[in-house]
């Protein structure tokens, strides 16, 4: 690149940190600011990477981390309520063939290690701040920050997650919806017979599943109709999710004894998010769940995060002028694959929380795996 360029990346998750990785490696000058002071170090429960993750992971260096921390697999299972094994099928690589399938990992460790590459690469952190307010003019961004301090930058990446205060500041109206389905997760130590997800549809739950995480955890997850969060008290997470998940069995009578602390039990809503039309204004551009997000049906939300990362990485590295015509590039690169993951997400929850039989969902699942083997 002809000129030093400066980049402001608000939001220290999977896309933040790997899109920060990608551009300090070639050259460029990088912020990462968080509002959390821990840069949510120590958050959620377990993580499901298929190959596509995987693929990025590898470019940003940490594919030999991940596979020491996490739990490498080739299959799945689809199990009755009382835990029979119905089927198991081998998994597509949409890695490429020198990667596993999936690998699960607990999320405090993967977010660790893209927090040591990060720190790794040289660029600036700042945790425990919110960039406040952003002053565009046709060459950068002037920014102020919750600490009082401002900083003028070629280029602000947004990463700020679902919830993201700059989509909003940006003009930028697209709000997540609910899809009406809701999670319950924990981790817990791993049944030694347990070595690939299994799923298991029916029963008091739509998905009652599993993911071995390491070689001593895994994390567990039941799925329900979304509740008030104000009509469950924090304090009974432990029992509503022992409730569902005392319903199934096979390794379930082994992991259920363990889902005793409440504080170790999550509860989310499945949202649905796809920003249409452009993911940027001027010099401020949405990535990972800021533009889109899906429900953890496919197991694809960190993966398209990093995805987006890879891609804007490459464009922004390979260009020297950054126009509205690159980001228009990024844009028009990712929404189709990103778009076909957040519709096969939500048409396979709506199959299981409407009854919806209207549509081939195993030939759609198929078909989106397929085109995830494709490079991003």
């Amino acid at each position: 690149m002809s000129t030093a360029r400066t980049v402001l990346v608000i939001g220290g998750g999977a896309a933040g940190n790997a899109v920060t990785v990608l551009l300090r490696r070639a050259g460029l000058r990088v912020e990462l600011v968080e509002a959390k002071e821990d840069w949510n170090a120590t958050a959620g429960s377990g993580i499901t990477l298929q190959g596509n993750a995987l693929r990025v992971l590898r470019a940003l260096g940490v594919w030999e981390r991940v596979a020491e921390a996490g739990f490498a697999f080739d299959s799945a299972g689809l199990t009755a309520p009382d835990g029979t094994v119905l089927h198991v099928a081998r998994d597509l690589r949409t890695g490429g063939d020198e990667l596993p399938a999936t690998v699960g990992i607990e999320r405090p460790r993967l977010q660790r290690i893209l927090i040591d590459a990060v720190r790794a690469s040289g660029a600036g952190v700042r945790l425990g701040t919110r960039a406040e307010a952003l002053e565009q003019d046709g060459d950068g961004v002037r920014v102020r920050f919750g600490d009082g301090t401002e900083g003028r930058y070629d280029l602000v990446i947004a990463a700020d997650g679902l919830g993201s205060a700059t989509r909003a500041a940006i003009g930028i109206t697209d709000k997540p919806e609910p899809t009406g389905m809701a999670v319950w997760r924990v981790a817990a130590p791993r049944p030694a017979g347990v070595v690939r997800t299994d799923l298991a549809y029916g029963g008091p739950a739509y998905i009652a599943g599993y993911c071995p995480t390491g070689d001593a955890t895994l994390y567990a997850y039941v799925a329900e109709d979304s509740r008030d969060r104000s009509s469950i008290p924090p304090e009974t997470y432990a029992d509503e999710m022992r409730r569902l998940a005392s319903a199934y069995g096979g390794h379930w009578t082994e992991i259920v004894p363990h889902i005793t602390d409440p504080a170790k039990v999550n509860y989310t809503w499945f949202d649905r998010l796809l920003v249409e039309g452009s993911w940027h204004r001027g010099r401020v551009v949405l990535a990972g769940d800021a533009a889109h997000c899906c429900p953890p049906t496919l197991a694809q939300g960190a993966a398209m995060s990093l995805e987006d990362a890879l891609v804007l990485a490459e464009l922004l590295t390979g260009a020297d002028d950054w126009d509205d015509a690159l980001f228009r590039a990024y844009y028009e690169r990712r929404v189709p694959r990103v778009r076909a993951v957040v519709e096969a997400s939500v048409l396979l929850g709506r199959w299981q929380l409407d009854g919806v039989r209207d549509a081939d969902v195993p030939g759609l699942m198929g078909r989106t795996m397929r085109l995830l083997r494709e490079e991003p």
